[in-house]
């Protein structure tokens, strides 16, 4: 049974920082790219990051490049997203996701519960 657990979601400030973590279980965790989205109340799902299942590629949506670091330990089947210098707009409810073999890394197979972020003075 897939499970993805996200961590590290709460309150901070413009230009302040957090660390999501998402535990995977269930599958081989190295097969996988891995990926992360969000959803800001009112809007659809959006692709933020992705990483390939080595970890030698990484790709994000533009409005988080240079901001937002994605990365992933194999051994401890973790897949993590550093956010720095955050945004009111980063509000939303970040998922991690388990890409679909052969998909891009914004065509999902699994997503965990969730992790509110919510960036705010």
């Amino acid at each position: 049974q897939v499970q993805l657990v996200e961590s590290g979601g709460g309150l901070a400030q413009p230009g302040g920082s957090l660390s999501l973590s998402c535990d995977a279980s269930g599958f081989t965790f190295s097969n996988y790219a891995m990926s992360w989205a969000r959803q800001a109340p009112g809007k659809g799902l959006e692709w933020v990051s992705g990483i390939s299942k080595d970890g030698s590629e990484t790709m994000y949506t533009h409005s988080v490049r240079g901001r937002f670091t994605i990365s992933r330990d194999n051994a401890k089947n973790t897949v993590y997203l550093q956010m720095d210098n955050l945004k009111p707009e980063d509000t939303a409810l970040y998922f991690c996701a388990r890409v679909r073999p052969g998909g891009f890394y914004y065509n999902y197979e699994d997503r965990g519960p969730g992790t509110q972020v919510t960036v705010s003075a």
